[in-house]
């Protein structure tokens, strides 16, 4: 019997856990082939490429993101094969079953919640092996009434064979994410989330998940991503996997793990910072809101003091990036209070701030209270809010305007010295410098056009140049060594207006070439001839003080800044006095 387990990734680079684990705990009677695509393939060349596999059962995996693209594709191959069966899993469908059967007569079947013992059953079903009262945790249609049989006894995970050993997935290792359970289940009841609805937390065998992590190692992975919604529910467990995964590093592989920082203890931060090299992990940290009534609505148990602790502690080590989260529109919060949420964040100064808007998932006690808070959202995936109670409609394009150049400016670490200077120099918080330029964005229209990496910066120095408050000599000569910073080579077109006549320019030159040690010693250093200061190099205006620069302090000094480019090297930047060539 030809089996086919697919879903529709949001992007090339992910990979799905969920298919691994029913194709492992299918075997050895089925051996299901796993079939993956993005949201983005076109649905004829999904169902064009599943039709030539000729199954008799088809599986997709089924999320908010990929849902109504993956009723596209079931809807044209049950029109291209109305005797294969359709079975549809996932946290999208696990908790309206009844709606989804109805709204599309081509499922045949859901199979709902943990779905290893409950998928192999059904296979053993179609193969005429039991009866389909015998299959736990399934749902379907029978003359026009929905059908729902109780799950099975939750899976002793200890038991779970590895779903990583499959030899086809080996030469994709080192070029996508890959997923890593070594828990399922959450201890927390966050109203907006899946996974307060399961209740307690159950572990894998530990030992073969370390084996597991070995393997994916050997293999070349890359990037590990561990999915368990609180790695650090268990201190020791924690503590025990980051030791192994210390001791075991490889040069090149990153872990990512989603943390509860405010239940971290000082003395578990200590042991990575004096230990972890540095790159080996990655820190996702969710906060949500820092207001305390919303915390409560939505039963979320979260010490903020202790939380800032965490995070700063990681920050002052040094070795590990973190990522932390923001929802908007979550129970009275309104605009100025997640104004203030962001601002409290912000100031942590995460390498990564995520504003995400609040989505109404299926399943969710949120959903269940939407009319108590007044909620509009969409009624198609991903469910997400229009407005509540206390913020409008309004109030959610402008926080989406400040997300907007959040992730352009911020995220993407194209203007760091610029944008940490505007945000405590400039603007009254981070927040307004965000949201003024994230609405100026607007206004002008570029949310519909693209952009190149020197757009950023003409766009940032246009919106500041209206704006009116910034010391534009200080903003500019941040600008330019944040945008030669990403460069090996001189920019053909650098952002900027020419601002050096060609014969200024040559006279500093040759007192450079002739000096050297104008530059700096370690300039001096490299020894170039005339050729190669002229090929290799890029003079400009510049009125900072560069070692007070590299000491994070602003400090006004007339100058050049002299760059160096190498090719594979980050370049070099020399400070050179005004008065020392005058």
């Amino acid at each position: 019997m030809n089996i086919v387990l697919a879903t529709l990734n949001a992007k090339y680079i992910h990979t799905n856990l969920a298919l691994r684990c029913l194709k492992v705990s299918a075997q050895p009677e089925f051996n299901p082939t796993i079939a993956e695509y993005t949201i983005k393939d076109p649905s004829f060349n999904i169902v064009s490429d599943i039709y030539l596999k000729k199954p008799k059962v088809v599986g997709f995996s089924c999320y908010i993101w990929n849902i109504e693209e993956t009723l596209k594709v079931v809807r044209l191959l049950k029109r291209v094969s109305p005797e294969t069966i359709i079975v549809l899993g996932g946290p999208e469908v696990s908790y309206d079953s009844n709606y989804w059967l109805r709204r599309m007569e081509e499922i045949d079947f859901i199979v709902m919640g943990e779905g290893e013992v409950s998928f192999k059953q059904l296979l053993h079903y179609v193969e005429g092996n039991v009866s389909l009262q015998e299959v736990p945790g399934i749902c379907y249609m029978q003359d026009g009434k929905f059908m729902i049989h109780p799950q099975g006894p939750k899976i002793d995970l200890r038991e779970m064979p590895s779903p990583f050993r499959f030899e086809e997935d080996i030469p994709h290792l080192s070029k996508r994410i890959t997923y890593i359970e070594t828990s399922r289940g959450c201890p927390f009841s966050c109203q907006f989330c899946l996974s307060s609805i399961e209740v307690g937390v159950r572990y894998f065998n530990r030992e073969k998940v370390k084996e597991d992590i070995r393997y994916l190692m050997d293999h070349n992975a890359k990037i590990i991503k561990f999915v368990d919604r609180t790695f650090n529910i268990s201190r020791s467990y924690a503590m025990e996997m980051f030791q192994f995964l210390i001791d075991e590093h490889r040069p090149g592989v990153v872990f990512q793990f989603e943390i509860t920082a405010d239940i971290m203890r000082p003395e578990v931060i200590q042991f990575l910072n004096d230990n972890a090299p540095a790159g080996l992990f990655r820190f996702e940290i969710g906060v949500q809101s820092t207001n305390e009534l919303t915390n409560e609505l939505v039963k979320r148990k979260q010490n903020f003091a202790k939380l800032t602790r965490t995070v700063t502690m990681v920050k002052e080590g040094g070795k590990i990036a973190q990522h932390l989260d923001l929802i908007a529109g979550l129970p009275e919060e309104d605009y100025a209070s997640f104004k203030q949420t962001f601002n409290d964040v912000f100031a942590m100064g995460p390498e990564e701030l995520q504003l995400g808007f609040l989505k109404l998932l299926r399943g969710t006690g949120l959903r269940v209270q939407a009319e108590q808070y007044g909620y509009v959202y969409v009624d198609q995936a991903p469910y997400e809010i229009f407005a509540n109670n206390v913020l409008t409609f309004d109030d959610m394009l402008r926080i989406k305007q400040a997300e907007d150049v959040l992730e352009k400016y911020w995220n993407a670490h194209r203007l760091d010295r610029t944008v940490a200077y505007l945000v405590t120099e400039t603007f009254d918080t981070p927040f307004d410098f965000f949201q003024d330029f994230g609405s100026y964005w607007e206004e002008k229209g570029w949310s519909r056009i693209g952009h190149q990496l020197e757009d950023l910066f003409k766009r940032l120095e246009e919106f500041l140049m209206q704006d009116g408050r910034a010391n534009m000599d200080v903003v500019r000569s941040l600008m330019k060594i944040d945008y030669l910073a990403h460069h090996q080579f001189q920019p053909r077109k650098p952002w900027w207006e020419k601002e050096m006549q060609k014969e200024a320019q040559s006279a500093i030159y040759r007192k450079i070439i002739k000096n050297p040690q104008l530059a700096g010693s370690t300039f001096a250093g490299l020894n170039l001839h005339e050729r190669e200061v002229y090929k290799q190099t890029l003079l400009v205006p510049f009125s900072l003080d560069l070692h007070q620069l590299e000491q994070e302090q602003v400090v006004s000094k007339d100058g050049y800044l002299l760059t160096f480019f190498k090719s594979g090297q980050a370049p070099q930047f020399s400070f050179i006095a005004k008065e020392q060539v005058s």
